[in-house]
């Protein structure tokens, strides 16, 4: 028991607390990336031109169907990235196939009439999306929108393994080497678990109120 107490120390919480920080800077600044790109790749597949279809259709697939850590070791090891926006990079080209998935299911919520009334005002494409559609479909995308940067913060755990950047995993790991009773060890997997989940479920919880506000709305 002695032994674990010795992990709670000031500078092991820091130097955790730091590692989050990465994480959640990494998470927030790709989140932000992909919704722009995805939001870019939903319009193109919802465009009447065949090619812009065709370019973000095999864009989706092709990210829906490779895995994360593919992307992350192809921006670190042979686009030579720094860390940071070799990481960033991945998420980003990542996450936009679902965020452009998500963004293409709040755009098909908002009713046709609105593209019409705004042709018939006579906006342009991009004024009728940039003022009219997306802000109202912004707010059946949010609770999507807040599950997929929970993913996010979950998936920073492979940078450890892929390019040794030290997020909370990677600065959890380096506590690690610093132990060697299994207790102590055993405890810090605990301790990073318990953070992941409080951060995780406090956004999850986020989540939820905000379904409930919708509901509520819908049902006024």
């Amino acid at each position: 028991m002695n032994g674990i107490l010795e992990l709670f120390t000031w500078v092991n919480i820091r130097f955790l607390l730091q590692g989050l920080g990465m994480t959640l800077f990494i998470s927030a600044l790709a989140i932000v990336c992909s919704i722009v790109l995805g939001t870019v790749i939903s319009i193109m597949r919802t465009s009447n031109s065949r090619v812009l279809r065709g370019v973000a259709t095999v864009y989706i697939e092709i990210f829906k169907n490779t895995p994360l850590l593919l992307w992350i070791m192809f921006t670190f090891f042979v686009a030579q990235l720094p860390p940071i926006g070799a990481a960033v990079l991945a998420f980003t080209l990542f996450t936009s196939a679902s965020v452009a998935e998500i963004v293409r299911g709040g755009l098909a919520s908002v009713p046709f009439g609105q593209y019409e009334a705004a042709k018939s005002q006579g906006f342009s494409t991009v004024q009728t999306y940039l003022l009219i559609i997306l802000p109202q479909a912004l707010r059946n995308m949010v609770p999507a929108l807040l599950s997929q940067f929970v993913t996010t913060i979950k998936d920073t755990s492979y940078l450890w393994g892929a390019m040794a950047l030290q997020e909370l995993m990677g600065r959890g790991m380096i506590l690690m080497n610093s132990y060697n009773s299994t207790a102590q060890i055993f405890a810090i997997f605990g301790i990073m678990a318990l953070i992941y989940f409080v951060v995780c479920f406090a956004l999850s919880q986020v989540v939820r109120a905000y379904q409930r506000r919708l509901k509520e709305a819908h049902g006024a």
